[in-house]
Parts: C-alpha cells; structure tokens; sequence
C-alpha cells in the first residue's frame, strides 16, 4: 500500500525542482499536510465534456493517493451544490470550487513573502488546503480565511479540524474582507477579482502585502502583488499570469440570446486594424480588460458556418460584431463606447512598445480608482475611476490610418 508520506514528499521535491517550491519551512508544511484529507467527499475528473465523480469510498487507496498527490488542479464541487458523493455518473456542469494545482498554491504562499508572527487573511477557504500550510508555519490563531459557500466552508473547516487546524474559519463574502480580526500583514486571495477590492487595502498594516488575481476573464489574468502605504493607497506590479475562478459575487452570466438582434443597429462599420484572434492570446487579453474593463470576449458561428467575434459591455450599453471577410476583419460597434476602438489603440501602443509581457504592468489602488501602466510608455496607461457608469468624457475612436497592428 502506497505510503501517503512518501507521496508528499515526492510532490514537495517535484515542486522543488520546478522552482516552484523554495523556503525550507513551505517545504517541510508540504511534506506535513496530507493534501489527500481535503479532497473529501471526492472530485471530478475532466473528461473534456463531462465530470467524471471519484469518492474517498469508491477509489482504490494507492489511486486516491495518485490524484491527491498530483500537481493538478481538482475539482470538487459544480454549479454551486454538487459534490462527487451526489452522483455516480459522468455529469455535464461548471466548476464552481477546486483544490487548486499545488503549483499554483505554493507559488503564491512564497510570493507572500511570510515571517514568523505575521496575521493572514485569506479570501476563498476552498478545500482548506492553503489555509493549513501557512497555519503550519505561522499557527492556527494568525490565519483568518474566508468561504461564501457555506456548505464549501464547513468542508474545509472540518478537514482543518482533522488535520489539527482550529483556525477562524468564516462564512462571508471575502470582497469585504474581515475587519474583526484586521488589521493583517498580509491578505491572499484564492479567486479572480475584477478590481482589488479596497476593503483589503484598508485592512492590511502599512508595509503589508496584498495578493490577488484581476481580470474577469478566465484567460489573460494577472497576479497583483502590492504593498499597502501609511496614506491607504496600495502599489506594486502584476507579478505573474494567474487564473482563478472569479469570486462569485462578481461573476458574470455568459451572453446569450439573438446576438444578432443584440448587434443589429451598429453606429459604425469599418475594417479593423488588429484581427481579434489576437483575444485568444494572454497577453492581448489582459491589455483587452485593461481598455475596456466590463467588456466580454464571445465566440459563435454565423449561419453560413463562417466564424464570428464580439465584445459586449452590458453595463455601459455597447458592443463590437467582428465579421470574417477573407484574410481580414470587418467590425461594428455600437453603443456610447466604442470598444474595439478603445482596445486597438491599447493593442497597437503595445505592439510599438515592444510587446512586453504581463509582469511589466504596475497598479496603483486607491479608495475612489485603480491606476495600470507600463514604465517610460505614457501612452499605456489605464485608469478605472470608480463612478458611475457613463460618467465623464469618452474617448476619441480610432480611425483608419492612424496605426496598424500586424495580426
């Protein structure tokens, strides 16, 4: 029979030799905390169209040790309520929570840059499975993490409380932090957030650290590492591409319908600069979110069976139809914002600039705007003001002529 410490040990020097894993005492927590304790009741397995459910009961031991001690990340609950215990088939559903590959997890412990004393709060509990491995270190009274499931919660706290772990285990929404037990040294976010919630910058002490995932597309997101100042402002880099599940109370409903009745009355037509296949790439992406935050990516086929792109941002009432017209793109945009416009000009300054990657980006957070750039590129700059929609001046659109962007 497979020896489960044996496994741990195998993951921890495998994460080591990824350069994922670095500090002696996150290596020793990974060697101590059996990952295979907080995959109960079980999982799902991908099997590209449908879940495949394995339970703790139903799985041979030495293979349930196999896939808990895998660097995958495994998915425990869909569409919000159902676990692997609840069905016995193949099951067509959204991953709503996951133990995130350990990878990932230990990535951003290191990058938390944690010493002895130090008070966390973690936002999304999960499985429960980060939250042991820093109280491993730092102990059970200096990690707060909170769960607005509160059937995933209680899983997790009761896999903590298995494993030794009688930490503050709350059910809440974690965009609002936890005043009762700030201020921390530094606060972790497990899930994606359009915006760095300033809740956290309020309850983090100056010299603090907050980490979390922006962007509200499953692709072309990055990790935000800042650190907060005495004046409540927050500054620091995107340090990293990072995809999460968006916290549940910014997650937004795919587009549906008629699009073609949601895109029928277009204020301009032209042919675009840039081809939006460049939407599937990281980079691209995340520049996307950055000019026109709210906007989503789709994708459809037009009854003739040729390929069709669009950009919709319901909150401020616009949209953009990109139409495959031989090697280029035709694209109409409608609405008080032109979004594609917004996004190419970002695209084409960027292209100019060198294409740097994602971890060139730098954020300011303040109460009332989030501020991105690129240094010594004025022209790459983005900033969210937090008012309501609509407010302000717009934008010129892009003409013509003005640049180009090989696609």
């Amino acid at each position: 029979m497979t020896d489960p410490a044996s496994e741990r040990r195998r993951m921890a020097a495998a994460l080591v030799r990824r350069g994922d894993l670095k500090s002696h005492w996150l290596r020793a927590a990974v060697e101590s905390v059996p990952r295979e304790q907080f995959l109960r009741p079980g999982v799902f397995l991908d099997e590209g169209r449908s879940w495949r459910p394995l339970t703790v009961a139903g799985t041979d031991p030495d293979e349930w040790l196999k896939i808990a001690y895998s660097v995958d990340t495994l998915t425990t609950q869909l569409d919000g309520h159902l676990t692997a215990d609840r069905t016995g088939a193949p099951v067509v559903g959204v991953p709503t929570s996951s133990s995130t590959d350990p990878a990932t997890v230990v990535g951003m412990i290191e990058a938390l840059d944690l010493a002895a004393g130090h008070r966390v709060l973690e936002i999304g509990t999960g499985t429960g499975y980060s939250t042991a491995l820093m109280c491993h270190y730092l102990g059970e009274d200096n990690v707060t993490t909170i769960e607005v499931d509160a059937q995933v919660a209680a899983r997790a706290d009761a896999a903590l409380e298995t494993v030794g772990f009688s930490t503050w285990t709350v059910t809440g929404d974690g965009l609002l932090g936890h005043p009762y037990r700030a201020p921390y040294d530094r606060v972790i976010a497990t899930c994606a957030v359009r915006r760095i919630p300033y809740a956290w910058i309020r309850q983090t002490k100056p010299g603090g650290i907050v980490l979390g995932t922006v962007g509200s597309w499953p692709w072309g997101t990055g990790l935000a590492k800042l650190a907060v100042s005495d004046d409540g402002t927050a500054e620091g880099a995107i340090v990293g591409r990072s995809s999460f599940m968006q916290a549940r109370a910014q997650a937004v409903a795919p587009v549906a319908g008629d699009l073609s009745a949601r895109t029928a009355f277009a204020d301009s037509e032209r042919v675009a600069l840039v081809s939006p296949l460049v939407l599937k790439e990281w980079m691209p992406a995340f520049l996307a979110q950055l000019a026109a935050p709210g906007a989503q990516f789709v994708r459809a086929t037009r009854s003739d069976g040729s390929p069709s792109r669009y950009l919709f941002d319901p909150e401020r009432e616009s949209f953009a139809e990109f139409i495959a017209d031989g090697g280029s793109w035709t694209v109409r945009q409608g609405g008080p914002v032109a979004l594609w416009d917004d996004i190419e000009r970002s695209l084409v300054t960027w292209h100019g600039a060198g294409v740097p990657d994602v971890d060139a980006i730098r954020l300011r957070v303040t109460m009332t705007s989030h501020l991105y750039w690129i240094d010594r590129n004025p022209a790459l700059r983005w900033e969210h003001r937090l008012v309501r929609p609509g407010a302000g001046s717009l934008p010129r659109r892009l003409r013509p002529g003005d640049a180009w962007l090989p696609s």
